[in-house]
């Protein structure tokens, strides 16, 4: 792409992984950590309009699998600022040859990774550090009325969490689990 990043496909369509390239010397280093035009190669074509900074305290926690119904489908960059992560996506768009398949990739504040989740996925993180942080780009706003997610410990899923649930918030532990009634996203 540029020798500021490197666009890693991943087995699912349109979901990647985005490597930062530092320039360092003996003061540290500096690295590009977004640029629309850059980002373009990758898909994006809706501006960031919101920022999220999210702290997670216990080793083996797990957030998600969250996403928004149309018309507030995102398109959400996570970056692992703090400790480390496992994170993942799962592809919910019906049309799609990897519908309901999930993705997971480490993302540390060392590896200089970001994960580019377009429309139509879910998304969620197990930590695997205490003390994490992740800084969350985002094509839309937070809209409460079409917030959802899927129950992280759904057969249909079979998401291989490499650790046992330290913390899962109530409302991610009480979703549904999926039924024929689910459609997906359409994107």
């Amino acid at each position: 792409m540029t020798n500021r990043f490197e666009i890693l496909p991943t087995p699912l369509k349109d979901l990647f992984i985005v490597e930062r390239k530092p320039i360092g010397d003996s003061r540290g280093w500096f690295e590009r950590f977004f640029c629309q035009d850059e980002w373009q190669a990758c898909g994006l074509q809706k501006p960031i309009v919101q920022m999220n900074r999210t702290q997670t305290q216990a080793k083996g926690s797990v957030r998600g699998m969250h996403f928004q119904h149309p018309p507030h489908l995102e398109t959400k960059i996570v970056t692992c600022i703090k400790g480390e992560v496992f994170d993942i996506a799962v592809d919910l768009r019906p049309q799609s040859a990897t519908y309901l398949k999930w993705y997971g990739t480490t993302l540390s504040a060392q590896n200089h990774k970001s994960f580019y989740i377009p429309d139509g996925f879910a998304h969620g993180f197990q930590t695997l550090t205490d003390d994490c942080e992740l800084l969350y780009l985002h094509t839309e706003r937070f809209a409460p009325q079409c917030a959802d997610g899927l129950n992280p410990l759904d057969p249909v899923l079979a998401i291989e969490w490499p650790l046992p649930f330290a913390e899962l918030s109530e409302n991610d532990k009480n979703r549904p689990m999926l039924s024929p009634s689910f459609k997906g996203l359409s994107v």
